[in-house]
């Protein structure tokens, strides 16, 4: 009866896909991606989903928000998504537990850290002195907004403990509310909340904290070794579009960009409009999807700065280039 039931299952998958072909066909060039966050700060991304990039490129892309690292590197593992958005951090410690079919960073987007030091007042030429015994809002522990905001602070001459206090209790999505809520001198944000925050009178941008810890490897596209071997079309074909909404980001005004990008976000064109200036002015998005050797060793150094790298990993273990060299 199994038997039976068996062929008669593949018969109606065969008919079924027969009668459907054109669904069929466009699926073969579906892309499923799974991003870390919902963020402002991939608008490349939204730019070659608004421009029509990826349907110039044959692709159709299905984004899932992971809402974090850890989710999408399972998905990738489990085969739910064919490429994942994140931080590069994520490849390093799969490899290190040990997992043979760790994913590949196959191509990069952010170059730097998104988010922006605010302040409760306002505080011209800001370079991190006279900061002493105020206390920074910092995220979760071993996240790396966090690591990142560590390093910054611990290169000004600052220790936890002793001449300021790292608040790592509240997690990063809630350090906003934390903030207005009258908790600590001084929070990382993420645009457009740190954008918003200004505009509402309750905070102030001193610095930009990506510009202050330097380039590294901050958000990148990665896949399985299988699916790069598999699929090295799609992916040449994926990060070319990505790159086109990259040279129109890199291109065009905060408001021509936040007028086609809006669709995908709930805030004013106005306010779109001021943390994309940000983002612009601060040099955050990549010119090339090509990952740097020494950025990527830097964010190594971060890493082991916050005692949360076991050991150092060889950047041709993480990092294949081979699609984003053809661009």
């Amino acid at each position: 009866m199994k038997k039976i039931f068996t062929v008669l299952l593949v018969l109606t998958l065969v008919a079924t896909c027969a009668l459907t072909f054109a669904a069929c066909e466009r699926n073969e060039n579906l892309i499923k991606l799974n991003e870390v966050t919902h963020s402002l700060f991939y608008t490349p991304q939204y730019l070659a989903l608004a421009l029509g990039y990826f349907q110039e490129e044959g692709l159709e892309i299905e984004i899932t928000n992971g809402q974090g690292a850890d989710n999408v590197m399972t998905a990738l593992l489990t085969g739910e998504a064919d490429i994942g958005l994140m931080g590069c951090e994520a490849n390093i410690y799969v490899y290190l537990q040990g997992k043979k079919d760790y994913p590949r960073v196959v191509g990069q987007l952010t170059k730097r850290d998104g988010s922006f030091l605010v302040a409760r007042s306002e505080m011209k030429d800001f370079d991190y002195s006279g900061i002493e015994n105020s206390t920074v809002l910092m995220g979760r522990k071993g996240g790396m907004p966090a690591m990142i905001l560590q390093y910054v602070l611990n290169n000004k001459g600052y220790e936890n403990g002793r001449n300021i206090t790292m608040d790592y209790s509240i997690e990063f999505g809630a350090l906003g509310p934390a903030f207005t809520g009258n908790i600590g001198d001084f929070v990382p944000l993420f645009e457009p909340t740190a954008s918003r925050m200004v505009q509402e009178g309750r905070g102030f941008i001193v610095s930009a904290i990506g510009k202050d810890s330097g380039e590294i490897p901050y958000t990148c596209y990665s896949v399985t070794a299988d699916f790069l071997k598999d699929h090295p079309d799609k992916v040449e074909k994926f990060l070319r579009a990505v790159w086109k909404g990259t040279d129109y980001a890199l291109s065009h005004t905060p408001e021509d960009i936040a007028a086609l990008v809006a669709d995908y976000f709930d805030e004013t064109p106005e306010l779109l409009a001021a943390a994309i200036k940000n983002y612009q002015d601060f040099d955050v998005w990549t010119t090339t999807p090509v990952t740097d050797r020494q950025a990527f060793e830097r964010i190594q150094d971060i890493m082991e700065n916050a005692d949360e790298l076991s050991q150092r990993v060889s950047y041709d273990t993480i990092v294949d280039n081979s699609a984003a060299e053809k661009l």
